[in-house]
């Protein structure tokens, strides 16, 4: 690696670190020179906190007492530095007064030459000594930079400036105030929603539901304009925490170039940020984005910044004039400003796109397609063939048993074909989320270890029915009770294992309809059951005579079932019909996640 590459990376590793625990310990040496703390977001305009010092003029050697109070605060920061050159190294060192409260930094090369905060601690009042170094520079400036939560911080709060006897008189130093506050660029309020005229045609944009409104309470919306070496990008979504949008070089999450709307207390911060595997977004501390605004009603968040099409490769950010998959996600943040992880699975785009090429109206799925086939196939299997097979062969022997198909009872053949065909798809279907993650899920809870299972129960039983006895064997009734056993266990817990999946982030169907149309099939199939079985119970009590004060069969079980042919036929297309409908309502909602 090269030395520039292995400083960036170091950087951000350091960053990363600042962006989780927030500098509690106020070891914040990494931001000497920026005097920017690593949390991302943008610094407030507006100090409320104050900086005075007990003298107007200094000699090399003088002790000068350096005050900073206002509103409670966790983090601080202060420096001197040469008022003619506010980019300059710190100058000077700082000596205690209350260790409790403020620990001594060196940056660069002098010792002792920043002051910050030991702890998270709340505080009013700081008072340390500067001492004036024998190199001083004719006039020097105090600067500050305060914390008050993770997101909501100022920088370069501008002190007074003092000089030394023999210096000149102090030139206007307009800069001053300009420079304490470069970290950051203006931050507006938008007065109206995003709206979606010139999707398509002058500007690119994701719409979730595809084609809603920007306007509407459920729609996320992002947008690309270009403006000759800027992007003009909007993004809103209902959310009560963030929305970020993130390019990415696959579908994954990692190595991608990511921007966050953060809402703090009914304040939004607008960051650039960088995703490192599945850890939380490193934001970055040196914003490149411009022209920030944002609005918050009725708890729809949006932002809108302006970006350079092409940045520096220290930067590390994504040029916009090449093509990436897009992800757009929303989530929960907690008091202090921190993101959770989304609770939804995000929003990506189904191929690569260009944001500054041919301008596109498009959507994408919160479900990736070969989860949509795992979840459609699942259900095809275990709602559909597998219980219809159940059925044929509880209750339909009497009735398809002098019919043949294929030189075997039609029973037979009917319920090893759906059987067969339960089999086959629910092979299919396990294996297609081994496919999309490439190993084992760590994030699915205990779903993955049922479907292991329901997968080792479905491949026994075919091969149990394989070697089952014959109709007379001594050993047929075993093998009947073990068939009906483990068959009733995979059924249960692939019912089961489908109510956990249903909740997964993965699949993301629309709550709580998924869960009612499961609860509505479990309910159909055990009403058709019991149904069927009440009525065979009533087929044998009709057909029973009083004969020599003892009960007598006059007809065996099976021609009495035999009787009841119709009205199963009746019970069985009413059945099929609803598992029909069930399919059609999980398979829509499917296809539109």
């Amino acid at each position: 690696m090269e030395l520039p590459n292995l400083a960036f990376a170091v950087w951000m590793f350091i960053c990363f670190c600042a962006s989780v625990d927030g500098y509690p310990s106020g070891k914040v040496r990494e931001a000497c020179t920026s005097m920017v703390p690593c949390h991302g977001g943008s610094p407030q305009l507006s100090p409320v906190h104050t900086i005075t010092v007990n003298a107007t003029q200094f000699n090399p050697g003088d002790n000068v007492e350096v005050h900073l109070f206002g509103p409670d605060f966790e983090g601080f920061f202060i420096q001197a530095r040469d008022a003619e050159h506010l980019g300059s190294p710190a100058v000077g060192s700082f000596m205690l007064v209350d260790r409790r409260l403020s620990q001594l930094l060196t940056c660069g090369r002098t010792k002792n030459s920043a002051v910050s905060h030991t702890s998270k601690a709340k505080k009013r009042y700081i008072n340390v000594y500067w001492i004036a170094p024998e190199d001083a520079p004719k006039r020097v400036q105090f600067l500050a930079t305060v914390v008050k939560k993770y997101k909501t911080f100022w920088v370069k709060i501008p002190g007074p400036i003092i000089s030394q006897p023999d210096a000149p008189s102090p030139t206007t130093l307009s800069h001053t105030t300009s420079e304490a506050v470069s970290a950051s660029h203006p931050v507006s309020r938008l007065s109206k929603p995003f709206n979606a005229s010139g999707c398509g045609s002058t500007k690119f944009c994701i719409r979730n539901p595809s084609n809603c409104d920007p306007e509407s309470a459920s729609c996320f919306f992002l947008s690309f304009h270009q403006e000759k070496s800027l992007v003009f990008i909007e993004m809103s979504g209902p959310s009560e925490g963030y929305i970020a949008f993130a390019l990415s070089h696959d579908q994954w999450m990692g190595g991608d170039d990511a921007y966050l709307c953060i809402n703090e207390d009914h304040r939004v911060h607008v960051s650039a940020a960088y995703l490192k595997g599945r850890s939380p977004p490193v934001l970055d501390s040196e914003n490149a984005l411009e022209d920030v605004s944002w609005r918050l009603v009725d708890g729809v968040l949006q932002c809108s910044f302006r970006r350079s099409i092409r940045l520096p490769a220290d930067k590390g950010r994504f040029n916009l004039d090449a093509s990436y998959y897009i992800f757009l996600a929303d989530g929960e943040t907690s008091e202090g400003g921190r993101i959770y992880k989304h609770r939804r699975q995000p929003l990506i785009t189904s191929g690569i796109y260009n944001v500054t090429g041919l301008p596109q109206d498009i959507g994408g799925s919160r479900s990736p397609r070969l989860i949509k086939a795992h979840g459609a196939l699942m259900f095809v299997a275990w709602i559909t063939t597998v219980n219809i097979g159940v059925i044929v062969a509880r209750f339909f022997k009497p009735v398809w048993s002098h019919t043949f198909l294929f030189g075997k009872e039609m029973w037979f053949q009917v319920h090893r074909m759906l059987m067969l065909t339960t089999v086959t798809l629910t092979s299919i279907s396990f294996a297609l989320p081994f496919i999309y993650r490439r190993g084992w899920s760590q994030q699915a809870g205990f779903h993955p270890y049922l479907g292991c299972t329901v997968m080792a129960l479905t491949i026994f039983q075919p091969l149990m029915a394989g070697f089952r006895p014959s109709r007379h064997a001594p050993r047929r009734q075993l093998f009947n009770w073990f068939h009906w056993s483990i068959g009733t266990t995979a059924r249960i817990l692939a019912v089961v294992t489908m109510f956990l999946g249903m909740d997964l982030p993965a699949l993301d169907l629309p709550e709580p309809w998924d869960t009612y149309t499961m609860i509505g099939f479990v309910a159909w199939h055990v009403g058709t059951d019991v149904l069927l079985e009440i009525h065979s119970y009533c087929l044998v009590r009709k057909v029973e005579v009083i004969e020599d004060d003892r009960v007598q069969i006059l007809q065996s079980l099976t021609s009495a079932e035999a009787e009841g042919r119709l009205f199963k036929q009746i019970v069985l297309t009413i059945y099929v019909c609803g598992n029909a409908v069930f399919l059609i309502a999980f398979l829509s909602a499917v296809n539109q996640i």
